[in-house]
């Protein structure tokens, strides 16, 4: 299967090609040029195996690249029982009646990403081989609060390889923070990016696309490529984990072969409820995306009237990792709802970028809402979720979990809707302990960071992740700070070039 340019349906490439490059020349970004179909039969045999037996029947009709045996191989090191617990790699749990919690969070990061990002080393490294690269590839990206941390444990010491993450200076949790700042790895490099996380997306888009830069890396034995959702390496392993929902719930006799499911998705990059979209239209009974937001509700507002426009007030909320308001995976969607017309598509991207906005023709948004719902939850409504979830069932979510399920109960009483749902749970409470801890359990967020886990757990019964509760006894390697117009210096030094 090859692999098309959003703006510019003639450039194609392999799916090695694909991984490698991140992004396409021309600023696009890939995407299959057909989705394969899954049929129900296929679905009910994938409910029959484990979490590793439904990711490699799925990437494997995408990355067609790799053999069978390659991609069981590397699924089986990415999800090892060291890194995610045997018998609950993507748990489904019962919130309610209809609704279900597909935890994302068991990973060695306590975040969603770790499913993509514990497999794209060796996706990415074996496409390398496949393309005949022998430079050393350098990773850039940009964070909101788990990319980043994902990322880095994910490269660390990957021979090959160097990783360099910028992160948004004070817009990330602090345990977020620690989570990179701590990293251990000779390979590895971080920097906070003065501004918010738009800012340092921008930069490292403005350093991909530099074409003097690329060249001049080149020469020195170096590529750059990406592990940002922008690139597809990273979006792929998320469509397994919505086919494994429905597998989990099929044997959990909670649905029937053939019967639609919602998926509500608390999202700013929109690249984890673009893969529910992909999971949909591979032939997954999917019903209506749900899209959650936060204050930064452009998302929100763009699926409600067909104009996306970012020039508003930026704010930092207490779900940090959905503070943004250039979702760069909106591309790979529109692109589709377009026709995969690239001229059209073009014009709103250089619309975005001449002024910040565009607005759809009705022909696109009708397929939009066709597709999708959306709302959004401001901080009082994610702690009020937060509070009643788990008075009424015990179940305790972090604040991005809380979005989603705010915007569900919201989107089901405004509606009626009663079809079984699917809710993203995309990171363990105790990442955002300062904000769970008074909204579950009325308790004042004092003392520090580690008191606040001892707290939580206290309280809650759970015992708070080793891998955050540990990073209390690990020293802090990077505190540099850099501007956004001087990223490309910052990875340039810390290159020695």
């Amino acid at each position: 299967m090859d692999y098309i340019s959003t703006r510019d349906s003639g450039h194609r490439v392999s799916a090695a090609q694909a991984i490698v490059s991140g992004l396409s020349p021309d600023g696009g970004l890939f995407l299959p040029e057909s989705l394969p179909q899954f049929s129900l039969s296929e679905i009910e045999t994938m409910a029959k195996t484990g979490y590793a037996g439904r990711a490699v029947a799925v990437l494997s009709r995408f990355l067609t690249d790799f053999s069978e045996d390659e991609l069981r191989e590397y699924v089986s090191r990415a999800y090892a029982p060291e890194k995610f617990p045997p018998k609950a790699v993507a748990p489904v749990v019962p919130l309610d009646e209809n609704a279900h919690i597909l935890e994302l969070f068991h990973g060695p990061t306590c975040a969603f990403k770790d499913f993509a990002l514990q497999l794209l080393p060796f996706l990415l490294t074996a496409s390398l081989r496949k393309t005949g690269c022998d430079k050393t590839v350098v990773i850039l990206v940009a964070t909101s609060g788990d990319t980043g941390k994902a990322a880095l444990e994910g490269f660390a010491d990957v021979p090959g390889a160097k990783i360099c993450v910028f992160y948004p200076d004070g817009g990330t949790s602090n345990i977020q923070r620690l989570q990179m700042t701590t990293q251990a790895g000779e390979n590895v490099m971080v920097f906070a990016a003065e501004g918010n996380f738009d800012d340092a997306q921008n930069g490292v888009k403005r350093i991909f696309t530099d074409r003097a830069y690329a060249e001049e890396l080149a020469g020195k034995g170096y590529i750059l490529s990406s592990a940002n959702s922008i690139n597809w390496g990273r979006l792929v392993p998320q469509i397994a984990y919505y086919f494994s929902a429905y597998c989990e719930l099929l044997n959990a006799g909670r649905i029937k072969p053939g019967d639609p499911v919602n998926v509500v998705v608390p999202t700013g990059n929109f690249g984890n409820i673009l893969a529910a979209y992909f999971a949909k239209h591979c032939g997954l009974p999917v019903g209506k995306l749900v899209c959650a937001s936060n204050r930064n509700n452009v998302l929100t507002d763009f699926i409600t009237t067909g104009t996306y426009d970012r020039n508003r007030g930026f704010y930092v909320t207490t779900s940090p990792s959905m503070d943004i308001l250039i979702s760069s995976n909106l591309e790979r969607l529109l692109y589709l709802l377009c026709g995969r017309d690239d001229k059209v598509l073009r014009g709103y991207m250089e619309a975005l970028a001449k002024t910040g906005k565009y607005t759809v023709g009705p022909d696109v948004l009708a397929k939009l809402q066709s597709e999708f719902a959306a709302g959004c939850a401001d901080d009082a409504a994610t702690a009020a979720a937060i509070r009643d979830v788990y008075r009424e069932t015990g179940y305790l979510c972090d604040t991005h979990t809380a979005v989603a399920v705010n915007v569900y109960r919201d989107y089901a009483a405004k509606t009626g809707d009663r079809t079984p749902t699917v809710i993203a749970s995309t990171a363990s409470p105790f990442k955002f302990a300062n904000s769970v801890l008074p909204a579950a359990f009325g308790r004042a967020a004092d003392g520090g960071d580690f008191a606040l886990l001892a707290k939580l757990a206290e309280l809650s019964g759970q015992p708070a992740p080793r891998a955050l509760a540990g990073l209390q006894d690990k020293t802090e390697r990077f505190t540099a700070k850099v501007e956004p117009a001087k990223m490309k210096e910052a990875v340039s030094g810390w290159l020695g070039l």
